[in-house]
């Protein structure tokens, strides 16, 4: 299948709202070294097709800005591994065997998906395993980056701007306290700190990972 460089434009601005959460034309635009005329039309576009949806801000100043961003629709583009089924069946669960059980199930995926990412985790420096660590949740749908805060001691910081179990995660939120606990646990010599959450209205999550210390 040939991707059009009309199309490959578009779905370079829908990933790039996905991070950004909101932009402008003339920043959509600079980003991705496309006119602002050319970004309006792929813009038009994207909202007719239901994809994006818009704000207006007005300034004291000047013009009324236009801010873009996602649909619902839009987001459901990007990959969501679990979807519908997942929720129906835990739920189907929750009547079957109560919520504790399944609180213990959800811990033991999570402990099975820790060990299969430390498995294939094998660089030595803490900067090898989380850029490795980043590349595998690339894979799986999170849309991640990797940003080095501090090389003395050293401090990172991922970005996950899509979630992946988006729908889970919004019905059964205690998923989200075991994949922080999971990334503890790859990284024992670490402190590890969720500091921004989707499911708080964030449009990514963040963990900031400093080296210790002590």
């Amino acid at each position: 299948m040939i991707t059009s460089p009309q199309q490959a434009s578009k779905e370079a601005i829908l990933q790039y709202l996905l991070k950004e959460n909101r932009a402008s034309v003339q920043a959509i635009a600079k980003a991705m070294r496309i006119s602002p005329q050319g970004i309006r039309r792929h813009l038009k576009d994207l909202h007719e097709q239901g994809l994006v949806e818009y704000e207006v801000v007005h300034n004291k100043t000047g013009r009324p800005l236009h801010l873009y961003y996602l649909s619902r629709q839009g987001r459901d583009l990007f990959p969501q591994n679990y979807g519908e089924f997942a929720v129906s069946f835990l739920e189907t669960l929750t009547e079957t065997v109560g919520e504790k059980a399944v609180s213990q199930v959800l811990a033991k995926q999570w402990q099975k998906k820790a060990e299969n990412y430390r498995r294939l985790l094998t660089g030595k420096s803490l900067a090898e395993r989380l850029n490795q660590l980043v590349a595998i949740r690339r894979k799986e749908g999170y849309m991640a980056e990797l940003f080095l805060l501090r090389d003395n001691p050293p401090e990172f910081f991922i970005s996950e701007h899509n979630c992946a179990i988006a729908e889970v995660a919004e019905s059964y939120p205690q998923v989200c306290s075991h994949e922080l606990e999971m990334f503890a646990s790859l990284f024992p010599d670490c402190k590890v700190e969720r500091t921004s959450w989707i499911n708080e209205g964030q449009h990514h999550c963040g963990y900031l990972i400093a080296y210790r210390q002590d």
